[in-house]
């Protein structure tokens, strides 16, 4: 069946504009345009639109989506497997903190009792699972299989002491991050001092710590878009800055 934008728009959700938008980026081109000039879409293009949305569920920024989906060897199928694949492990996610507050409310009427290293379980296991389908490509890759399982054994592993010191100690990473920042200098005392928090912060989950794990993780946080917006969220420039920072707190440590 074909579709005008206008009746696109109206099975899928998704507005006009938007749609338009898609055409003029090439991210979704419309099949054809009748005599009056409306864009048609066909059934190809409403397989096309819901891989988009599918991506977009995860939180892929459309220039990441329009390479997947135009790359002339995107399988769909594969894709489909793969998404499913994902929201499986999300439901899991939920599934995980919907018992955590269940034993929770349990427990505050005295009906149960909840051990402390449960009350952060679900929380630990999001975090783990994030960090895997957000970066665990780009880390496995450079790190390997090994480092990255036992460091989110190590996460799963913490209780609540432990993983609520590893939650105020980000923190503090980002603070310092934020002051050390307004010296201009990655080799300043305040740089350096951010540096050797940010080491500490790695070391509730790497099984061991080296300066050249350490200078590489810190170029990942620059190369890779998706560490830098999280970094640069303090600041203009923040991710480079503790890049900088750690190049020169690995290269002077004894």
């Amino acid at each position: 069946m074909d579709y005008t934008v206008q009746k696109l728009g109206e099975l899928t959700g998704v507005s006009t504009r938007t749609l338009r938008y898609y055409d003029e980026i090439d991210l979704l081109k419309p099949l054809r345009k009748n005599a009056s000039g409306y864009r048609i879409y066909g059934a190809r293009e409403v397989d096309k639109l819901q891989q988009i949305l599918f991506y977009r569920e995860l939180g892929l920024r459309l220039e990441q989506i329009k390479n997947i989906v135009n790359d002339s060897g995107f399988d769909s199928a594969k894709a489909l497997k793969a998404h499913r694949e994902t929201l499986l492990a999300k439901r899991l996610q939920l599934d995980l903190l919907i018992t955590n507050v269940e034993k929770t409310i349990s427990t505050k009427k005295g009906e149960s009792m909840m051990g402390d290293k449960e009350k952060f379980q679900g929380f630990q296991q999001k975090r783990v699972d994030d960090n895997e389908q957000q970066y665990g490509n780009e880390i496995r890759s450079k790190y390997g299989d090994s480092l990255v399982d036992q460091s989110n054994a190590n996460m799963l592993g913490m209780g609540e002491e432990k993983f609520l010191a590893f939650k105020s100690l980000e923190q503090q990473v980002l603070n310092s991050l934020a002051n050390a920042i307004e010296t201009k200098d990655p080799s300043s005392d305040a740089a350096q001092q951010m540096a050797a928090l940010h080491r500490q912060w790695l070391n509730f989950t790497w099984p061991s710590y080296s300066k050249k794990a350490h200078r590489g993780l810190a170029e990942i946080y620059v190369a890779d878009e998706r560490f830098a917006a999280y970094y640069n969220k303090v600041n203009y420039g923040a991710a480079e800055f503790l890049r900088d920072a750690i190049v020169v707190y690995t290269s002077s440590e004894e």
